[in-house]
């Protein structure tokens, strides 16, 4: 299976059988790798912010693609009209070639706001994805948790695709936290360096992550892709 970074917290997967994307922002994001062409099966978004619905209506347009989110979002979407499976933290469900279940995550979920009232959108989450005999753990914008431990007890996580940008998710520290409480056997950090605001130092993040656990960090470029 193929996992390519997309800047920001957008990846997509792609297995013999199925594409997916997860949390597609490429208009107006200044990490997005430039003549993006996806195409994607299933969109995955993991709450409102403009930073991850992105493009998720319009490409689903595009390829008759269908949306995947907690229910709020997911009927937001649909009255957008394009395909969308609701779903809710701690469900799950098989899609003949993949399976997913939601995970809680620390954060909020709302569109608009700028010049308006925002639309409450339900609760953030996070994706256990299993595909192509790998799991997935995508966190969503979150805080550090305790129940990650869960999460990692009870589940072998191949990789663990994890914010470090500070400010609005988790930090490089409570990110090295995430991991030994998860114990991937990757970990890819995501969600820095989109802007100022959120920037850090991935190498830095590596060096603590190697030297604490047994997890091999991979700092991905926008556009990098890995076979996991």
């Amino acid at each position: 299976m193929k996992l390519t970074f997309l800047g920001h917290s957008a990846f997509l997967l792609e297995s013999q059988d199925v594409t997916i994307a997860i949390d597609p922002f490429f208009s107006g994001n200044p990490a997005a790798p430039k003549d993006i062409n996806v195409k994607p099966d299933y969109i995955l978004v993991s709450h409102g912010h403009s930073d991850h619905v992105g493009d998720a209506v319009n490409i689903a347009k595009n390829f008759s693609s269908t949306i995947v989110s907690v229910f709020e979002l997911a009927n937001f979407c649909a009255r957008q009209g394009v395909s969308v499976h609701p779903m809710h933290l701690g469900g799950s469900y098989n899609f003949g070639s993949f399976e997913v279940k939601l995970t809680l995550a620390l954060h909020g979920s709302s569109f608009g706001g700028d010049q308006g009232p925002a639309e409450y959108l339900g609760n953030p989450c996070g994706f256990l994805i299993q595909i192509g005999g790998r799991l997935v753990y995508h966190a969503g914008d979150t805080g550090l948790f305790g129940d990650m431990r869960l999460i990692g007890d009870l589940n072998s996580v191949d990789v663990a695709l994890l914010p470090i940008g500070d400010n609005f998710t988790m930090g490089p520290v409570d990110a090295l936290e995430a991991v030994k409480m998860l114990n991937p056997r990757k970990v890819i950090p995501m969600h820095y360096n989109t802007w100022p605001l959120i920037h850090q130092d991935p190498t830095a993040f590596k060096k603590s992550v190697e030297q604490f656990t047994t997890a091999k960090v991979l700092i991905m470029e926008p556009g990098d892709s890995i076979e996991i």
